[in-house]
């Protein structure tokens, strides 16, 4: 019998020692690899709207309206501008002029300059949100005129509810229900014979207080009370919404504008 010599059993005991380690080694490559989930596409960012923060804006009223949209059931990407260019207008889905100016012709004075570039865009395709005093501005002499008619103030006119310009609550016909909404000053809606538009509320006078009409390719919505008042606006004048401070009306209203895109 042949004695392997010590070299000899020291190299079996090498070569056997690491085969245990090799095959484990092969067969964790042999295993298939752990399949990973597909990568999700980026999520589509909320589209844009521009909203009016420049001179004769209140306060609040820009904020508001901010705050309304970026909570929408459809949300928003705000940004605020003082004089909409095309390049600005470009890239938004919504343009807002709120409310709060005192001084239509002093706004105007500020705005007029970009009266065309704001017309060209809501005629191609654009969606122009007027609140209060920015329903004003989407009249005529002074305005932007995207209206098929002009506006007029609503209070102390013929059979309206509402003397002067005093903060309060007004009662509203939207699309046969009662409803209520704050209310300061606000247009009413003189239509052009046989125009083209969509009369979501009225005042207790029969008159359009709240109505979208198109414009070209775009559409322009207006309302004469405040749809996106808050709590706060009613607290600081001492006033109460009697069914609720409530804001699906605004909703309907921005919808209804954007032809719920």
């Amino acid at each position: 019998m042949i004695v392997p010599s010590q070299s000899t059993v020291d190299r079996r005991r090498l070569l056997f020692g690491l085969l245990p380690a090799a095959a484990l080694l092969a067969a964790g490559c042999a295993q298939p690899k752990t399949e990973q989930p597909p990568a999700q596409p980026p999520s589509t960012p909320p589209p844009l709207a521009l909203v009016y923060n420049g001179p004769q804006g209140c306060t609040d009223c820009a904020p508001a309206v901010a705050t309304l949209l970026r909570n929408a059931p459809r949300p928003y990407r705000v940004e605020f501008v003082t004089a909409p260019t095309a390049a600005a207008l470009a890239g938004a889905q919504l343009y807002v002029q709120p409310g709060g100016g005192a001084d239509l012709d002093g706004t105007w004075r500020q705005l007029k300059g970009s009266a065309g570039v704001i017309r060209d865009w809501v005629r191609g395709g654009g969606s122009y949100l007027g609140l209060c005093f920015g329903a004003y501005l989407a009249g005529r002499d002074p305005g932007f005129d995207l209206l098929p008619g002009d506006t007029e103030g609503y209070a102390g006119s013929p059979g309206s509810t509402v003397p002067d310009d005093r903060h309060t609550v007004i009662k509203v016909d939207w699309q046969g229900k009662s409803r209520h909404m704050y209310f300061q000053d606000g247009p009413t809606f003189v239509l052009a014979a046989n125009a083209t538009a969509t009369v979501l509320a009225s005042y207790p006078n029969g008159k359009p207080a709240v109505l979208v009409a198109p414009f070209g390719k775009g559409r322009v919505g207006v309302s004469g009370p405040h749809p996106e008042a808050d709590e706060s606006w009613y607290a600081e004048h001492g006033l109460r919404n009697p069914d609720g401070v409530r804001l699906d009306l605004a909703h309907e209203l921005i919808e209804a504008t954007t032809g719920g895109r």
